[in-house]
């Protein structure tokens, strides 16, 4: 029989199976919702057959793991050669606090390091600024200097681990201390890996830690590009997030379609600065959630890799096939978290773990159960981290590659995910691209609308949240959450005033006074110069500072 028979007979199966056998249950018992869908708003069926992916070439949409279009994985073994990096998201307090904390979790057997830094450090005030008051130390660590630098490293051998860094409106100053560190331990900056976040187009999505307007900070991404592709090739350049695309209430087809088209917007921007995408696009690299939508999930990270795969080649003529390869980072879904009943936040945990595993994650962040009262606590944070251990060594999930490839239901949902963010893409290219149509609203005006209907669905209850709108239960047990001392920003601030007396100050101004004349000039690279500010002590508000007088300050525009 040929396939175009067998479909036919498929076809004719199906439908006696609705007469007789689907028909009759429904009649007689209703199902739970008169319709199933996806976050995205795809309609679920009860049941897939090859008759959902008609057509479906696999070569082309499927492939081979490690193999164009990448949908299987970006490599060919996959979790059979080594597992995913498990990093777990930490700072806060201090730089000595901080560190603590991270010697305890390589102790506990994770694999990377993923640093918080707080709110200040994140849009370039110093701990002394009076915008920084009250803000020191609380949603990640304080650094000001590269003193800082050099205590939250102390005994954290920078050759022997890989670390993540989420920064972005100051992340070239970041990136700096980091080389300046490394180069203090005696590790060049060829040996240096990890990731620095460096994704600015999402702050003014969904975020808002930006500084500069769009130009100049695309200025100093590319820049970033540039310096790294020539002097540290095995460091990821850029994290181009979707997290907080997802955070801010995008559902999955909008978390994959605005995500890739900020990536569209860096490689052209590094494309008119003339560099090589054969060259840059190799240390790319994606940041995506993981939420409770178990088969979407997985179904967007499969999608995503592969729609990637296709822009780099098609749009930008990448032939180089690593500058092809989607590769990424995920965290599980902060948003997801409750107060209410949060040990009920260890299981959500662990299924989204589960989906980015089974999606084909490169690292991985697992949310600790309290995060939505405080930070994590190291009891929580261990837990988190033991989720990972568990379905890397106990379920077995990563001994074969892409295990649901094949599956109806999967790849039908991954077409899905892919067509639908295609349609967001050709939009976006009709409104002059991502620059414009941020600034335009229209990317914040997709995810208030999403995030609007997804709020709906939980107040009348069609969407349930186990212990928040079902399932509630009265809790007289508190719980113990991690808290600040307030005195770390006083000490934080001692040791700024201590360092700017100390330093020497002449060098700190012309360190300071090159950087900015570098930064006048259009065609000089920021980034040698903001390293000899950093290696001179310079702070990260003195160096923001510079930049402000130069480039200006982003004024968020209002969306009507």
């Amino acid at each position: 029989m040929g396939e175009k028979e067998l479909m036919e007979s498929l076809k004719s199966s199906e439908a006696r199976w609705k007469e007789r056998v689907l028909n009759p249950v429904l009649k007689r018992f209703p199902e739970r919702k008169k319709r199933f869908e996806a976050s995205s708003g795809t309609e679920i069926k009860q049941v897939y057959t090859p008759l959902d992916i008609s057509g479906f070439d696999y070569i082309n949409q499927l492939g081979f793991p490690g193999e164009y279009p990448f949908t299987r994985g970006v490599q060919p073994t996959m979790y059979r050669g080594r597992f995913w990096t498990m990093r777990q998201y930490a700072g806060f307090g201090t730089a000595e606090e901080s560190n603590k904390r991270y010697r305890y979790l390589l102790s506990q057997g994770q694999t990377g390091l993923s640093i918080a830094f707080d709110l200040p450090t994140q849009i370039g005030y110093d701990s002394d600024d009076p915008m920084a008051e009250g803000e020191v130390g609380k949603v990640g660590v304080a650094i000001d200097s590269l003193k800082d630098m050099e205590i939250l490293f102390d005994e954290i051998p920078l050759d022997k681990v890989s670390t993540s860094m989420t920064i972005n409106s100051t992340a070239a100053i970041l990136l700096a201390m980091y080389i300046a560190v490394a180069e203090k331990q005696g590790v060049p900056p060829e040996k240096l890996k990890g990731t620095i976040q460096n994704d600015i187009l999402k702050e003014y999505i969904a975020r808002g830690t930006y500084i500069f307007p769009p130009d100049p900070s695309m200025r100093i991404i590319t820049n970033i590009f540039e310096y790294c592709s020539k002097n540290l090739p095995e460091f990821n350049t850029i994290s181009i997030s979707g997290y907080h695309i997802r955070e801010a209430g995008a559902n999955a087809v909008q978390e994959v379609a605005f995500t890739l088209a900020d990536g569209i917007a860096y490689v052209e921007a590094a494309i008119e600065a003339g560099l090589d995408p054969n060259v840059f696009g190799k240390r790319l690299s994606f940041f995506f959630n993981a939420h409770s939508n178990f088969f979407e999930e997985i179904a967007k990270f499969r999608a995503a890799r592969r729609l990637w795969a296709k822009i780099m080649k098609e749009r930008f003529g990448v032939t180089d096939s690593k500058a092809l390869k989607l590769r990424f980072h995920t965290q599980t879904g902060g948003s997801t978290l409750t107060a209410q009943q949060p040990m009920n936040n260890i299981i959500r945990v662990a299924f989204q773990a589960l989906a980015a595993v089974l999606g084909g994650t490169q690292s991985l962040h697992t949310n600790s159960f309290d995060e939505a009262l405080g930070l994590p606590t190291e009891e929580s944070v261990t837990i988190a981290l033991r989720t990972q251990q568990i379905i890397a060594h106990e379920t077995g999930v990563a001994d074969v590659v892409d295990a649901l490839g094949g599956s109806y239901f999967v790849e039908y949902l991954t077409n899905e995910v892919e067509k639908d963010a295609t349609e967001y893409l050709k939009k976006i290219d009709e409104l002059g691209g991502m620059v414009r149509a941020i600034e335009d609203g229209y990317i914040q005006k997709e995810i208030l609308n999403s995030a609007y209907k997804a709020q709906l669905e939980i107040e009348k209850g069609e969407q349930v949240i186990v212990g928040v709108n079902k399932f509630t239960s009265k809790e007289d047990k508190p719980m113990k959450i991690l808290k600040i001392d307030p005195e770390l920003e006083e000490k934080q601030k001692s040791r700024l005033k201590k360092l700017k007396k100390d330093r020497n100050n002449e060098k700190v101004r012309k360190s300071l006074e090159q950087l900015k004349k570098v930064a006048l000039d259009n065609k000089e690279n920021l980034m040698p110069y903001i390293i000899e500010a950093v290696k001179a002590y310079a702070t990260i508000g003195e160096i923001s500072n510079v930049l402000r007088e130069v480039f200006g300050e982003y004024t968020e525009a209002v969306i009507l």
